[in-house]
């Protein structure tokens, strides 16, 4: 985000950049991809001399031009007929959307590439004036072991605003994008500032990408004010990655129309007897999970609820449109921006105590070694008895304090069996080679509109108990689509690749970790978290291992969950913050519908396949974290 230190920027010389601009417009390359863009907007054919005049190229070019043409030709990415050309059917160029890294090179997201496809990397060189975010033509090279790509045409700009320093300079201002993927500063004309002080954070609109080899120019549209302030950190992410903070007023209206369910349907079964509960930090506003765990004579059997949103969320609705569009809920240091408008979240979806709520329910029976052993599945009817919290779960169950005890007598038993069962999931997950990363993460407290502290987040045994029961109910939903072969979106973690592997197993070894013999199996990376626990290099040695891993996604197809050691994954549990999640519980109410006379539901609004949803919720997701 905001830099530390501001400095003036000036502009690069002018005369430098235009013979730069003009070295490159001569060049073969250059030439070569002027006419490959120009013919790839063309439906007909061609002349030499049409080409000529199209590209404002000098009559004494027509050498240079056909000796260009001729190697295009040869290369097969244009054909003749006569004197005309006309793009090649196998030119190799496919659209794509341009991921720059701040190092200056960049990778090309291509349209309609499959999950698992890799991302063509795209040189500096080769970026023939793309920026981060710009939709382009590229042309893939081919014969590498890596796909790289040269950018042939910028069909479209992706940033025309953006949030950066400002700093005043004479007559003309700058400002320095806080973003490092945008390697430019924006000339801003002192009409144009708004009155922007030096160092102060502003939102700039683009009037031009750059200009006969001058920067881009710009004009600012808000003066955001001290970048060391919270709000306005959080305000510059948002506009950066292009967050809508409010909802549309179609889509609230349409929130607002919604009425509550407040009595058992026919097709619900009617849970409210048993006895739920909710267990989030302190700080949580929407629950969308409640549990309750009961001995059996053979086991446990788990309940966990989860709120029913596809009751309210119909496909194809406004609601839903924006629930996908936006993907998941992003969270900020004392706020949030939602999937759902409010009414939703925090109202008619969440499991609040003591009031009724539709919901889907996972009942699943564990023997007492913790095995599953059976599950089924409904849409409920339920009502949470309480809304705990971590810590007071932990003095309740964990640190065994009388007073807390005593306070809650009526959960106690209920309580105390879900902690036994969760400590069962674990050591059955444990046994299988599910790797326990334990990574700290940093919990930010403000006080007013500055950063108060910074501490460890605290992570005690009652949010794994909450986790494990989660972890429980997402493997056995997957384990039943997958069975009944319904289409879905599956959590998916690959296999890490084999030369990361290599490069860790270096790294650790040159730290002096003695690592176990290797094998590219969960079992093994989860013995290395375990040996470096409580030891120097726990935590230097965990966050190579997560730079080795592969990133966890969503796919159609069933890959298997590498971290979890699991054959069978998917996100059923957060509904209300997950979009992947409302798709899980579409495909099971279809499922229970099968025979039935309720009439099964859309999963994706407007007819979308599931190969784009889980590409686009994928990278949804990555711009929430």
């Amino acid at each position: 985000m905001a830099k530390k230190h501001f400095s003036k920027h000036q502009p690069a010389t002018p005369s430098k950049k235009r013979r730069h601009r003009s070295g490159n417009r001569n060049s073969p390359t250059f030439l070569a991809d002027r006419i490959i863009a120009y013919l790839a907007d063309r439906n007909d054919s061609v002349s030499m001399g049409a080409l000529i005049t199209a590209l404002d190229l000098p009559r004494h070019a027509r050498k240079t031009v056909r000796e260009a043409m001729a190697s295009l030709e040869k290369q097969k990415k244009i054909t003749r007929r006569g004197n005309t050309y006309r793009l090649s059917d196998n030119a190799g160029l496919v659209k794509a959307v341009l991921e720059l890294n701040s190092r200056g090179f960049g990778f090309a997201i291509v349209e309609g590439a499959g999950p698992g496809a890799k991302d063509p990397f795209i040189a500096r060189t080769n970026l023939n004036g793309a920026s981060h975010g710009d939709t382009v033509l590229i042309q893939l090279k081919t014969g590498r072991a890596r796909p790289e790509a040269r950018v042939i045409k910028i069909l479209r700009r992706g940033i025309t605003r953006l949030c950066g320093i400002y700093t005043a300079s004479g007559k003309t201002g700058f400002v320095t994008p806080d973003n490092d993927r945008l390697p430019f500063t924006v000339r801003v004309r002192r009409g144009n500032s708004l009155g922007a002080a030096n160092n102060q954070a502003v939102l700039v609109e683009l009037l031009n990408h750059g200009i006969g080899g001058r920067p881009p120019e710009g004009k600012v549209l808000e003066i955001l004010g001290d970048p060391l302030l919270a709000s306005v950190q959080i305000r510059m992410a948002i506009e950066q990655f292009e967050l809508d903070q409010d909802f549309p007023a179609h889509v609230l209206r349409e929130a607002d129309d919604l009425q509550p369910l407040t009595r058992c349907e026919d097709d619900r079964t009617d849970l409210r007897h048993i006895a739920h509960v909710t267990i989030d930090g302190a700080t949580a506003r929407d629950f969308d999970d409640a549990i309750c765990v009961e001995k059996t004579k053979s086991g446990y059997r788990l309940y966990v609820s989860i709120a029913d949103v596809s009751h309210y969320v119909r496909p194809g609705t406004a609601l839903d449109r924006e629930a996908y569009r936006r993907g998941t809920s992003v969270y900020f240091p004392g706020r949030v921006i939602p999937m759902l408008p409010e009414r939703l979240s925090n109202d008619l979806c969440s499991l609040v105590p003591d009031q009724d709520r539709p919901a889907f329910t996972a009942i699943l029976d564990f023997n007492n070694k913790g095995r599953r052993t059976g599950q089924k599945f409904c849409r409920s009817m339920i009502r949470s008895h309480h809304r705990f919290t971590y810590n007071t779960v932990r003095q309740i169950v964990y640190d065994r304090d009388a007073g807390i005890r005593k306070k809650y007598k009526g959960l106690l038993t209920m309580l105390d069996h879900a902690a036994r069962l969760a400590d069962l999931l674990w050591q059955q997950r444990e046994q299988r080679g599910s790797i326990g990363f334990d990574i700290p993460e940093p919990e930010i407290h403000l006080q007013g509109d500055r950063i108060e502290l910074i501490n460890r987040a605290e992570r005690n045994q009652a949010h794994k108990l909450i986790e494990e029961c989660m972890l429980a109910a997402n493997e056995a939903v997957a384990a039943t689509l997958m069975e009944k072969n319904m289409p879905v979106l599956y959590r998916i973690h690959e296999r890490p690749d084999p030369v990361k592997v290599e490069r860790f197993t270096e790294a650790t070894a040159a730290m002096g970790f003695d690592l176990p013999r290797f094998e590219l199996t969960p079992a093994w990376f989860a013995q290395v978290v375990k040996e470096a626990k409580n030891t120097p290099a726990q935590y230097v040695l965990s966050n190579l291992m997560l730079r080795t891993m592969q990133q966890a996604r969503y796919s159609p197809e069933n890959a298997g969950h590498f971290g979890l050691a699991a054959e069978n994954y998917l996100h059923f549990t957060s509904p209300i913050r997950r979009y992947p999640d409302l798709v899980a519980h579409r495909v099971l109410r279809n499922l229970l519908s099968r025979g039935g006379t309720t009439k099964k539901q859309a999963v994706l609004p407007d007819g979308g396949s599931m190969d784009e949803a889980a590409v686009f919720l994928s990278r949804r997701e990555r711009v929430a974290v």
